[in-house]
């Protein structure tokens, strides 16, 4: 098991790693600018606004909307939680005041607000995680201890693999960092994103324990070998195209690491994560992708104030703002989501000998 799951994240990562390089390679394209560690995105302009790929980059969105309109349960109450909320909740409240308060308030040192994200997100890692435990008397900080602080290595390099494909497409940049060599510039992005995993997986968990959100039955969906190595093919030529046709392809960026983690569980694994769905328990599948949906509506909320923050350039959709992300953008949250499952699920496997179903 921790052999075949070990064999899961390092060929995913190495795939999605050389890939768009291979795919520049191979058009004769130099290699020098995506080369650099830690990779570093440049500010470009992209194709303006058009509404035929913005209704047609909808679809899917709107589709994945009404399949978990359709899926939750109708009338289901939530009711009272029956623990006590544990007092290490309070301390991760704290830390989000702390944190929003040094992130968007110039009244503190410049440094101070630069570093920021981290505290804040740590707080809601603990908040969620007490949520959890007020709810159902355990949370993964409490009860699978080992495989959630993995999680936080695991997560800083899960990012920086978006940050080296994003190279390919410039779809985001950074603002208000003042890191003094490579090195240093590694370190301020490794303690944030180090959270990104488990803020996603502590929100799914919590989520799990909200009886409405238990989901009805689905049709079946069994996927066979077949469809495996047809993910696993899609997501690795998807990604060697990005550096070709980034204006077309972006959306690759998110898709390209799932169908990889996908298609390589399905293969190399006894059972996948997503193997529920064969038994019309499509939960594995929707729950994480409205966590990190619900992630995603903090991060560009708190990013929207910060000192230290992100700006997007995205071509055909970049309209309709909320905070800084364009509307449509939102709807990559739910493929990130299910990927970040997928990373957490083959962590889980490598740490515990069990997945996270």
């Amino acid at each position: 098991m921790r052999q075949r799951a070990a064999a899961v994240l390092a060929l995913a990562l190495l795939i999605a790693w050389v890939a768009p390089l291979a795919g520049l390679a191979a058009a004769g394209q130099d290699l020098g600018p995506y080369l650099r560690f830690p990779p570093r995105t440049e500010v470009l302009a992209h194709a303006p606004f058009s509404w035929t790929p913005f209704v047609l980059l909808w679809l899917p969105a709107f589709a994945a909307l009404l399949l978990f309109l359709m899926a939750l349960r109708p009338g289901a109450q939530i009711g009272k939680a029956p623990f006590r909320f544990p007092a290490w909740g309070s301390a991760g409240i704290a830390l989000i005041a702390a944190g929003w308060f040094a992130a968007w308030h110039d009244v503190l040192p410049l440094e101070w607000r630069r570093q920021a994200f981290t505290p804040l997100w740590l707080g809601y890692v603990l908040l969620m995680n007490a949520l959890a435990h007020r709810r159902a008397g355990q949370s993964l900080l409490t009860h699978r201890t080992g495989w959630f602080l993995a999680l936080f290595p695991a997560s800083a390099a899960f990012w920086w693999l978006f940050e080296h494909l994003n190279q390919f497409v410039d779809n985001w940049h950074y603002s208000g960092i003042e890191a003094r060599g490579d090195w240093d510039y590694f370190l301020q992005g490794s303690l944030p994103f180090s959270t990104v995993l488990p803020a996603v997986a502590s929100t799914w968990f919590w989520l799990r324990q909200l009886p409405r959100l238990e989901l009805v039955r689905l049709p079946v969906l069994s996927p066979a070998a077949p469809f495996a190595w047809a993910a696993l093919l899609a997501g690795a030529l998807g990604l060697s195209a990005i550096g070709l046709w980034p204006q077309a392809l972006f959306p690759m960026l998110w898709l390209g690491p799932l169908l990889l983690l996908l298609g390589l569980q399905a293969l190399l694994l006894d059972e996948t994560l997503l193997a529920p769905l064969a038994r019309g328990d499509w939960r594995p599948l929707l729950q994480p992708a409205l966590a990190a949906l619900l992630c995603g509506l903090l991060w560009e909320f708190w990013n929207w104030g910060s000192l230290t923050r992100w700006h997007y350039s995205v071509p055909y959709v970049q309209r309709f703002h909320l905070f800084e992300m364009p509307l449509l953008g939102y709807a990559g949250y739910l493929p990130f989501g299910v990927t970040c499952a997928l990373a957490a699920d083959t962590l889980a496997r490598l740490v515990e000998r069990r997945g996270l179903y």
